[in-house]
């Protein structure tokens, strides 16, 4: 480490910066690349990398001029926009943005378990058409959950869920006794299996390559017609065309869906024009705030760092996520 730290803010420049980011000024150096010409230009002699856009193929195109790289930050929670093979096996630690986004996308999760049970899909067609349609709705106490990613996301959705009244189980690389949250902690590889107890099923699983289409047609078939799922995590752990064969023959009851595995969702995809189907562009954990509070996240990073303190976040690399 230098005696004093450069930092490369990638995905920014100095007319738009990450909010707050100047604070660092300070005790650090610090430049911008936004471009694969800016970034090659000012990575030399930086040990610090802010990537405050998470490109993997700007990265990977100007990696040979990192070999002073020390460190990545992660502005996102995700981090499969910036492996690749070539940082993998470096010895550079990748952290990511653990924490800031969980509640977030806890509460979107409880968002649409409210949609669904209290019948409000298409609730405003019916009130411009002055359609008085009087119906029971769902209780969500004692219904179960099944959460497949035991990480803090998956953590802070079952919170809120026991919160709510609901029993949770969670869906792990490996099979776990109860912990915190979870009455139970089922293996990946029991996933058929363990779908079939769940009113509601959400994904917060990482892109990785052993998660890659993981709910598929049998995960699909497996589960109740009454049964609806939620993803939050990453859109190549979901098969699209199981889930729409799956919604179109009434094998599920519904989807609300974040993530996918094209995004934008292009406009040719029949997830558009289901009626079951809730379609978000990729916001579940986007709240007002939250690049302050990446940034934050940074600087005590960045603190830690400094003073050779543990990093908080340190991604697994191959696997590719923070393990639990």
């Amino acid at each position: 480490m230098t005696a004093r730290a450069r930092v490369v803010v990638m995905g920014a420049t100095d007319e738009e910066p990450p909010p707050g980011i100047a604070m660092i000024g300070e005790v650090v150096d610090f430049a911008f690349g936004a471009t694969p010409e800016d970034l090659a230009a000012v990575l030399p002699g930086s040990d610090v990398l802010f990537a405050w856009r998470t490109d993997r193929g700007l990265l990977e195109e100007v990696w040979g001029r990192a070999q002073d790289l020390r460190w990545i930050q992660s502005a996102s929670a995700g981090v499969d926009g910036l492996l690749f093979p070539g940082l993998v096996g470096s010895a550079v630690v990748l952290t990511n943005a653990r924490g800031v986004f969980d509640d977030a996308i806890a509460e979107y999760v409880v968002g649409t378990f409210l949609l669904f049970a209290k019948g409000s899909l298409g609730v405003l067609d019916r009130q411009r058409r002055g359609e008085w349609l009087h119906r029971e709705s769902e209780r969500l106490g004692d219904r179960r959950v099944l959460i497949a990613g035991a990480g803090s996301v998956g953590q802070a959705v079952g919170r809120s869920c026991r919160g709510l009244g609901m029993r949770v189980r969670g869906v792990a690389r490996t099979a776990r006794p109860r912990q915190g949250v979870f009455e139970a902690i089922h293996g990946i590889d029991e996933l058929v299996d363990a779908v079939r107890w769940a009113d509601f099923v959400v994904d917060t699983l990482p892109a990785t390559p052993e998660t890659r289409h993981v709910f598929g047609e049998a995960v699909f078939a497996a589960m109740s017609p009454s049964t609806r799922f939620v993803n939050v995590g990453r859109g190549s752990t979901v098969d699209e065309e199981a889930l729409v064969r799956a919604l179109r023959q009434g094998r599920l009851a519904g989807a609300a869906l974040d993530v996918f595995e094209e995004e934008p969702l292009p406009i040719s995809s029949p997830l558009w024009s289901m009626s079951n189907v809730v379609v978000s562009p990729h916001m579940s954990g986007n709240f007002a705030g939250w690049r302050e509070t990446v940034v934050e996240l940074f600087v005590e990073n960045l603190e830690r760092y400094l003073t050779g303190r543990p990093l908080s976040g340190v991604v697994d690399k191959r696997r590719g996520y923070v393990p639990s």
